[in-house]
């Protein structure tokens, strides 16, 4: 098969599809990989390595959707790429359509076969596409919370890990998922005061097991989170929904009762935000104040440590693709109902019911579009 990797074009988004050894992989498959120009550059990889790979450098997008009958991205196609797609082309990236209707219309009238990487599952129904880049944005959290808190970031002025005889911060981390436990190997090493909420509480005894008394686990049916939220100086917001969008977990009202210069970093922004006051932001601009409190709703965080995160999502992807290109997508999905479940748009059907019912579209059955 044509394996296209056009360069990404959301602001400060600086990862690619795929790495020069990935590349090489598909190549000794017996695929023709077409890179686009410098695409790889930002992320540290250049040109010479994907020719060496044995990839085709292509100087702009048009011709790689034009050419490729698979499109390799990292994320959501933007306007102008949806514009791009043609029928029947396969298109393997995040897409995150629960928070985004317009890019779910344009897919729609595509009539392309979508298969996102956040909803593809494993056998214990976890999310191996999406957990490499939840790790990352979970550690990055804190990371950028810990600098919001700074005083000419607005912030409170607060070290987080604190200092001989003043005690750290407080974080409360909301979901004690990937980007949650990832999230708190991060707090912990700072030595910050860490509460976890889930409402799982064997996911907060496997937790507790991880970190012992580093951690206090709270039980998000047994809370005041109220309470809780008011005590934080740095939340962090990492609750998910597979394919749908976050519930909003924190109201305004509570935003009020936290303290003047504390930070919200709401990472389950790429599915609307579980923060009621969230919205988008980017690299470049990356916070903005409601209630004197700092927000950091930066929607593509793995982006700004592009060659990490590159590296860490190709070993989860890649097996996948591989298997896409090997069999074709009909019998790539159809031999995998783990894969299937990446499937959300197909030939002009949602395909992915939590898309399908935030929306109003009719769900069409995976299982039987594929056959189509």
């Amino acid at each position: 098969m044509k394996i296209g990797v056009p360069k990404e074009i959301k602001p400060q988004e600086n990862r690619i599809g795929l790495t020069p050894e990935s590349v090489k992989t598909l190549i000794s498959e017996g695929h023709e990989v077409l890179v686009e120009n410098n695409g790889g550059f930002e992320a540290g990889f250049e040109n010479d390595q994907y020719l060496n790979a044995g990839a085709k450098i292509i100087n702009n997008a048009a011709d790689i959707f034009n050419d490729a009958e698979i499109i390799v991205k990292v994320k959501e196609p933007q306007k102008v790429e949806v514009d791009m797609i043609r029928e029947n082309q396969i298109i393997y990236t995040y897409l995150h359509l629960a928070a985004a209707r317009e890019l779910t219309e344009g897919l729609i009238k595509s009539k392309s076969i979508n298969i996102a990487y956040e909803t593809v599952t494993d056998d214990n129904g976890r999310l191996p596409l999406l957990a490499p880049m939840s790790a990352v944005a979970g550690r990055m959290s804190v990371q950028a919370g810990a600098h919001c808190l700074e005083k000419n970031q607005s912030g409170r002025g607060l070290l987080l890990g604190g200092a001989p005889g003043v005690k750290g911060g407080t974080v409360v981390i909301l979901g004690g998922g990937v980007v949650g436990e990832n999230a708190a190997v991060i707090a912990t090493g700072m030595q910050a005061k860490v509460h976890i909420v889930d409402k799982s509480e064997a996911r907060l005894n496997q937790l507790v097991e991880m970190f012992g008394d580093k951690i206090i686990p709270e039980q998000s049916d047994n809370l005041d989170l109220n309470e809780l939220v008011s005590e934080a100086d740095l939340l962090v917001g990492g609750v998910l929904i597979p394919g749908a969008e976050a519930p909003k977990l924190v109201t305004r009202d509570m935003v009020k009762l936290m303290k003047r210069g504390s930070v919200i970093v709401d990472v389950a922004i790429d599915q609307g935000g579980c923060v009621e006051t969230s919205k988008p932001t980017t690299h470049g601009d990356p916070t903005y104040i409601v209630d004197d409190v700092v927000h950091y709703c930066v929607a593509n965080m793995p982006g700004g440590v592009p060659r990490t995160s590159t590296l860490a999502l190709n070993n989860a992807t890649l097996p996948f693709l591989v298997r896409l290109a090997n069999k074709g997508y009909q019998k790539a999905l159809g031999e995998d109902k783990n894969f299937l479940s990446g499937l959300n748009v197909c030939k002009g059907q949602v395909t992915y019911k939590a898309v399908a019912d935030v929306f109003g579209y009719d769900f069409a059955e995976p299982e039987k579009v594929i056959k189509n």
